[in-house]
């Protein structure tokens, strides 16, 4: 059980800091900080999945951990002489952390303005204006987010897909919760077969291990992974038609405009990365600044806003003009916080030298296809980003098909659990009360059946890259 634990924790991010650790490095495995810092994590990990029931938000126990397994970490280096060893991978594990927070950050912003500018409402009026029932509409948001994730990322996707389930379904909580579990699921999967749909495949791509075009050749293992569980958990959703609307909703003045902006920040982002080879967070950051432009003429052109609605009704009433930093501060902190948490944490115990062993254990002494079966498993309990830097810092000598595998397993695996993924975890600040851990966790079974398909499909449909 201890080794197992081990292995399960130490694939973690600090393993991004292996190519800058000082030659003076110690190995903390075998000192009790070591499992100090275990324990901590551990104890951190099980208030975050009760957070249903403790109503204590995630991010409060994870920070706490952080602070202590660096604290204990950098306590020790001083002891040995080393006072900067700790100081230099803190900082680079930090500026993991503002690369991730700030891409978040970005996508919801533009997501609040477009909930601001009744994008949403909108649609959902649409929506329910055509008739579609409950079943329809967790079949039309999984579909979309399968086919968007692969170009706007599963993470852009899901905040995106459940808003509109938000403004859908209301209060029926049943549908929200079934339709969130879906669109994670469904992102993951899209975003598993192409090179920029999710960041564990821009990391397998950027190092060369899989070309463009062979990405692709994961598209049916990840639909299977995505349909097996839709088509189970389907009987599961209310068969009901959402609540008809009495009154048409209108999209608020520069609406449509920021759909396209945002559409352009995603294109920004991704020409960065594969063309320039920037970070996405750059191409990210600068659709901000579109947006911000954009704003300003709202804000400059409001009078027109008040002007239209002194002509529909007599009356200028209370039009407010767009301001940027109202979306930006309506962002989900709780969650950029817990990914802090999350990120600092599983660094220092990658820093304190766990990566060797979990290496040692997993493809030395069990086998490749042993070992990237179970990084989906441990993707589903720690984030599939901090697992693929472990797998691509291990380097295994492997196969094409063996690196599409874990690309697969690391993409989609992440699904079975709510924390397991970033598009999981967003969703859970997302759509607070409705969709939990222990709501996601009831269907696992299910998701992990469709995990399980998906490998038995690539192991037939992609012999030939073994």
């Amino acid at each position: 059980m201890q080794r197992f634990l081990i292995s399960l924790l130490l694939m973690l991010p600090g393993v991004a800091l292996a190519s800058m650790v000082p030659p003076e490095r110690l190995d903390l495995t075998g000192h009790w900080v070591g499992v100090f810092g275990l324990v901590v994590f551990v104890v951190a990990y099980i208030l975050v999945m009760a957070e249903e029931f403790t109503l204590l938000r995630k991010s409060k126990p994870v920070i706490i951990a952080a602070g202590l397994i660096w604290g204990t970490i950098a306590w020790v280096y001083v002891q040995h002489g080393l006072p900067h060893a700790a100081e230099v991978a803190a900082r680079h594990n930090l500026l993991e952390y503002a690369e991730l927070m700030l891409f978040l950050l970005v996508a919801m912003t533009y997501i609040n303005s477009m909930e601001e500018r009744l994008v949403f409402e909108a649609l959902r009026v649409k929506l329910v204006g055509n008739g579609f029932g409950f079943r329809s509409l967790f079949w039309i948001t999984g579909i979309l987010s399968f086919f968007i994730s692969p170009i706007a990322d599963n993470l852009t996707t899901a905040l995106l897909m459940c808003a509109v389930v938000l403004a859908v379904g209301g209060d029926n909580s049943r549908f929200v919760t079934l339709a969130c579990i879906n669109i994670v699921v469904a992102a993951n999967a899209g975003g598993s077969f192409s090179p920029f749909g999710d960041i564990t495949t821009l990391m397998v791509w950027q190092k060369d291990m899989v070309d463009f075009w062979t990405f692709f050749a994961l598209f049916l293992p990840a639909a299977v992974n995505f349909l097996v569980p839709a088509a189970l958990m389907h009987f599961a959703v209310p068969n009901e038609k959402p609540l008809a609307v009495g009154e048409a909703v209108t999209m608020m003045r520069g609406g449509r405009r920021i759909i396209i902006l945002f559409l352009a920040t995603i294109a920004t982002a991704v020409c960065f990365h594969n063309f320039l080879y920037l970070p996405p967070v750059l191409g990210m950051l600068t659709g901000l600044g579109y947006l911000q432009f954009f704003g300003y003429y709202l804000k400059k052109t409001a009078h027109r806003e008040k002007q239209s609605a002194s002509d529909a009704d007599g009356e200028a009433g209370d039009v407010v003009a767009f301001d940027i930093f109202r979306p930006i501060a309506r962002a989900e902190w709780d969650t950029l916080l817990f990914f802090y948490g999350v990120v600092a944490s599983v660094g220092g115990l990658g820093f304190m030298g766990y990566l060797a062993m979990a290496s040692d254990v997993i493809y030395v002494q069990w086998g490749a296809t042993t070992a990237n079966i179970l990084v989906g498993v441990l993707s589903a309990i720690v984030d599939n980003i901090p697992v693929m830097f472990a797998v691509l810092s291990m380097n295994p000598d492997m196969s094409i098909g063996q690196w599409l595998l874990v690309t697969l397993t690391a993409g989609v695996g992440g699904s079975m659990l709510s924390i397991g993924s970033a598009a999981g975890v967003a969703l859970m600040g997302q759509a607070r009360g409705k969709y939990t851990f222990f709501s996601h966790l009831r269907w696992t079974p299910v998701i992990a059946l469709g995990y399980t398909a998906s490998i038995m499909v690539h192991f037939w449909v992609n012999d030939a890259y073994f």
